[in-house]
């Protein structure tokens, strides 16, 4: 299976098991799944409310031989609920590693650049909105760098951060972050979010490869990825599924792709992804159907605001290159 290089100088698999929305009941079972068909790399979050799950079955795994703690990547992320504060974020690991079973993660991620107060429900979140503030995320940031230090995770980087976003943490950071993990899909390419992130040295990471077709927000005539003509005509042309066609589409863009499924068939079709091979013209015409499409827009964080003004569109399109 193909990787990444990281700017630690590890390697990151390129594919790997999401486990968002992904019940207890069923995510250790798509886990094993997963890990006994040939995944190596599995994303969790606090905020999932599922790693303890996630963490009984890795120690069955490792018990059992399948694999060893050393040849899986493990990822998770800091709760928006646990930002305020140093101790906090320190909760938020800790907790993490204790529901893992695991000594120490791969890559440990800001899950989102929004915070909110401790002990929020989340269906409650508006109550309880701190917001975005540079101030706080490099006070965060810097509490995750002593987590490197300590050897509790090899690697930390960011996720849902726009350019702008990242600028201001990097005005403050001793380490350079070695993934930003966001939405990606053939229908929002986040082209010059790449280009940012590969300048910087930062491993793009994509989250809903196929366009989220689960998510809790769905809405009557929302664009759905995987019915596009030209990601069905080509998936025709290999023999293969539309989903295939889009992770496929990603691998071979460079970036690291984490489709998430508790289906075991799925699992399956998603790992055989990582051997569709697309000719340059099939690539050339899944780019052309980019629509700049968010289907996670995060407003939940702060409703007084726009899309463009949550993902700060008019700076990162101003921002130019160096």
């Amino acid at each position: 299976m193909s990787s990444v290089t990281l700017n630690t100088g590890a390697s990151i698999p390129a594919f790997g098991l999401g486990t968002w929305q992904s019940p207890k009941g069923a995510v250790g079972k798509a886990v094993e799944i997963a890990i006994r068909a040939g995944y190596r790399h599995i994303d969790c979050a606090h905020l999932y409310e599922n790693e303890d799950e996630v963490g009984e079955v890795l120690q069955k795994l490792f018990k059992e031989g399948v694999v060893k703690r050393e040849d899986l990547y493990i990822t998770s992320k800091l709760s928006c609920f646990l930002m305020s504060n140093k101790e906090d974020v320190t909760e938020s690991l800790t907790d993490t590693l204790t529901k893992l079973q695991l000594d120490y993660l791969d890559l440990y991620l800001i899950h989102c650049p929004f915070a909110a107060k401790k002990g929020t429900p989340f269906m409650k979140l508006q109550e309880g909105i701190i917001g975005y503030f540079p101030d706080m995320i490099a006070s965060v940031w810097e509490t995750m760098e002593g987590f490197v230090a300590k050897g509790l995770t090899k690697a930390i980087g960011i996720s849902n951060f726009s350019i702008t976003k990242t600028e201001n943490l990097l005005k403050t950071a001793k380490i350079v972050p070695a993934v930003n993990q966001v939405e990606c899909h053939a229908y929002l390419q986040q082209t010059k979010l790449q280009q940012y992130c590969k300048s910087k040295g930062i491993a793009f990471e994509a989250y809903s490869p196929l366009g989220s077709p689960a998510r809790f927000n769905v809405q009557p005539g929302d664009p759905v990825v995987m019915e596009d003509p030209a990601v069905k005509e080509i998936a025709s042309k290999h023999g293969a599924s539309p989903a295939q066609v889009c992770i496929a589409f990603l691998l071979q863009s460079g970036l690291v792709v984490i489709p998430k499924s508790v289906t075991e068939s799925r699992i399956i079709e998603n790992l055989k992804a990582t051997e569709l091979v697309l000719t340059d013209e099939e690539m050339k015409s899944l780019r052309a159907i980019d629509k700049n499409c968010r289907l996670l827009s995060f407003q939940w964080f702060a409703p007084d605001k726009t899309v463009d003004q949550i993902w700060d569109a008019s700076e990162d399109e101003a921002f130019v290159l160096q």
